[in-house]
């Protein structure tokens, strides 16, 4: 056991945590005022909700040995069960398994959190919690067995995913489309304009992500070694030419480099470089953080044409830049690196790296999406998905928190509101809404 990586271990952990109030603003800037604190509590209670279900079950399941020919963990860390200060029995054998544990708990929790951006500003809390706590437990848990674990059927195949661009970003992507197509559109999807309320809560947002993926993509090393420096250096370059990538197709568009543009590349870049950290070196990082950050930008665009409603381009930035990761790593990687990798194609490995990137990514696209549109459906039929057309139109933060974000006053910031306060502010609805549809 070595002290050094287990202190970075930890402070990656800490690192990784910091991400989830990060995506909290960076989504609640892009909402509308109504919906802000709906949106940021989101982020924030997948930290309760996944660290009890990760000790229960979701540990065991993801990094139990392995049950059932590489789909899935078994149950010898139930309930953290053997879980303790000696190594962890499968891989990182310099650090207790405890603190390994709380990292991978970090990206449990980032994971279904994500997902939150599609179905912004029209789900019901309970509903958010049900499908949150079902996919943690039936997606993401196998999917990550499948890749991280050494007996998953993935890792045996050779696919190589250093820190989760299949198990974290293609994965919420994909349930993110899936609870989409199950909840319906918002009022007035592509009637009526939809304008960030606060741009500059997005881009402090952004920034707190990129500072927390250093834990994310270095941490994922379990060392302090010479794979963490790289994978540190070459997520700060494949971020910031994603933000250049994104704001080159704004000029082009539009004549003019937006700041959401910018905020949405960096965070593009950052999704495509996750699974290529430890694998590729620092010019490498500037192609795959240019590509990621044109590719998303034009990805984005695809819910207007096919007609679903991604409210904070989930599928567009995470699930087409974790795709296009995944693929580069095909391409750009080298054993010179990190010897625990493979060559790719720009090495001299042939395709034969890039077949086996596509065939894992392809089976955890089919996978979540599958498995998250039948958890949306039930969940919908149960407890109920979506929010009444009445409270839909109040806005989220009165009709499911019963709070306000911004409640000024001519004094300055008054309470929250009571439950009969709530009531009388909400406005007569002017038609009735069907509730996976819109006006």
């Amino acid at each position: 056991m070595n002290t050094g990586d287990t202190a970075w271990v930890l402070a990656a952990s800490a690192l990784v945590m910091l991400m989830l109030p990060g995506l909290g603003l960076f989504y609640g800037g892009m909402v509308r005022a109504k919906n802000v604190l709906s949106t940021v509590v989101q982020s924030f209670f997948a930290l309760g909700i996944v660290s009890l279900l990760w000790v229960l079950i979701g540990y065991t399941l993801a990094f139990g040995g392995d049950a059932f020919g590489g789909l899935i963990g078994n149950l010898e860390f139930l309930g953290f069960r053997h879980v303790d200060q000696g190594v962890y029995p499968y891989a990182a054998q310099t650090v207790p398994q405890l603190a390994f544990a709380a990292f991978q708990l970090m990206f449990a929790v980032i994971t279904p959190a994500l997902i939150t951006g599609a179905f912004a500003e029209r789900i019901k809390f309970s509903g958010y919690v049900a499908f949150t706590a079902l996919w943690l437990v039936l997606v993401y848990a196998p999917v990550a067995h499948w890749v991280f674990m050494p007996e998953g059927w993935a890792f045996k195949l050779g696919a190589l995913d250093f820190a989760g661009g299949t198990v974290v970003h293609m994965n919420s992507g994909a349930a993110a489309l899936a609870i989409v197509l199950v909840i319906g559109r918002r009022r007035g999807f592509r009637k009526e304009p939809v304008i960030p309320h606060n741009l500059t809560l997005t881009v402090l947002g952004a920034g707190l992500l990129w500072f927390g993926w250093f834990g994310f993509n270095a941490g994922s090393a379990v060392a302090a070694n010479g794979v963490a420096a790289n994978a540190f250096l070459v997520t700060q370059v494949a971020a910031g030419c994603g933000a250049i990538g994104w704001a080159l197709v704004d000029v082009v568009r539009e004549r003019k480099a937006t700041t959401l543009g910018m905020a949405s590349g960096a965070v593009a870049g950052l999704v495509a470089i996750t699974p290529c950290a430890g694998f590729v070196g620092p010019l490498d990082s500037i192609a795959i953080g240019l590509i990621a950050g044109v590719v998303c930008a034009l990805a984005v665009g695809l819910k207007f044409r096919f007609g679903f409603d991604d409210a904070l381009d989930v599928v567009g930035v995470h699930f087409v830049g974790g795709l296009a990761g995944a693929l580069m790593v095909g391409i750009f990687a080298q054993k010179i690196i990190n010897p625990a990798g493979a060559d790719g194609l720009l090495a001299g490995g042939g395709v034969t790296l890039l077949g086996k990137q596509a065939l894992a990514a392809a089976a955890v696209a089919a996978f979540s999406f599958t498995a998250s549109f039948l958890l949306a459906k039930l969940v919908d039929v149960t407890v109920g998905l979506r929010v009444s057309a009445e409270d839909e139109l109040t806005g989220l933060d009165l009709s499911q928190h019963a709070e306000q974000s911004y409640a000024l006053t001519e004094g300055g910031f008054a309470a929250a509101p009571a439950d009969h306060a709530v009531a009388a502010a909400r406005p007569a609805p002017t038609a009735t809404v069907p509730q996976g549809g819109e006006a």
